[in-house]
């Protein structure tokens, strides 16, 4: 029998809430948006349990003929929605490895604003190439993944080394996760929108770091292009995506 490591000493419950809530308070959009999908699937597992049916359709699924009748909600809607457990747990513990990463660079605001919309654009085309009903917070995870690679290519210089390893990675991942999306019941068209959406908004919204010196005369990196300058574009590119719907609800009557 092989000797077991000691046990490590045991962390009083106080600490454990403390990390957990520093956790919490430096990543809020990233835990918002799990906790609120995670709440939206308890809601659907409700359904199941309560009334025999798992309502997917009627909470706001992707499904043209209904989006074309007017429920403009149903190009966000899906976001939120997942068809079974292994789906969410996926899709959460996705945005929980990616999350924290955009968060750091982009921020709280700009970061949910490049997931709602990245989630959108997922939905335009898969509504554009896919017939099939669809949910699913994968377009919107692909969103992240695509900022993400984006921006280390906008700033391959100042990360350096480091910025190129992360980059590869990420490519590298995107392709992966787009080739096992060519299996049946896989909604791809959804991953590439959201991809597309997320890299496009990095490539034009995005922050932009540079070197400077801060009040003691160290080197740092800031962000020269904040939300505060970028957030008029991102409503312009909500507008641009909400006529891009428009234009496809219009074609599909």
């Amino acid at each position: 029998m092989t000797a077991q490591p000691a046990s490590p000493a045991p962390v009083s419950p106080p600490a454990v809430r403390r990390s957990l809530a520093q956790r919490l308070g430096a990543f809020p959009a990233t835990f918002g948006l799990i906790g609120f999908t995670t709440a939206i699937f308890i809601l659907q597992f409700l359904s199941t349990t309560l009334f025999g049916q798992d309502w997917l359709l009627e909470m706001g699924a992707k499904y043209g003929p209904l989006m074309a009748a007017g429920e403009w909600w149903r190009f966000l809607t899906p976001v939120f929605l997942h068809a079974g457990l292994f789906h969410i747990f996926v899709n959460m513990y996705s945005l929980y490895a990616l999350g924290p990463a955009v968060e750091r660079f982009f921020e709280a605001r700009r970061m949910l604003a490049l997931y709602l919309l990245s989630g959108i654009g997922g939905v335009i085309l898969s509504l554009a190439f896919s017939p099939d009903p669809s949910v699913g917070a994968s377009g919107a995870i692909f969103g992240l993944l695509g900022a993400l690679a984006a921006f280390f290519y906008l700033h391959r210089a100042a990360f350096g080394r480091f910025g190129m390893v992360q980059l590869r990675q990420l490519i590298f991942v995107a392709l992966l996760n787009l080739m096992l999306g060519l299996s049946p019941g896989i909604d791809n068209w959804g991953h590439v929108g959201g991809l597309v959406t997320g890299a496009l908004l990095t490539l034009l919204l995005g922050p932009r770091y540079a070197p400077d010196w801060n009040a003691i005369g160290q080197p740092r990196l800031s962000d020269h292009r904040p939300w505060s300058q970028t957030w008029p574009g991102f409503l312009a590119a909500f507008a641009l995506l909400v006529g891009a719907s428009l234009l496809l609800v219009l074609r599909m009557r």
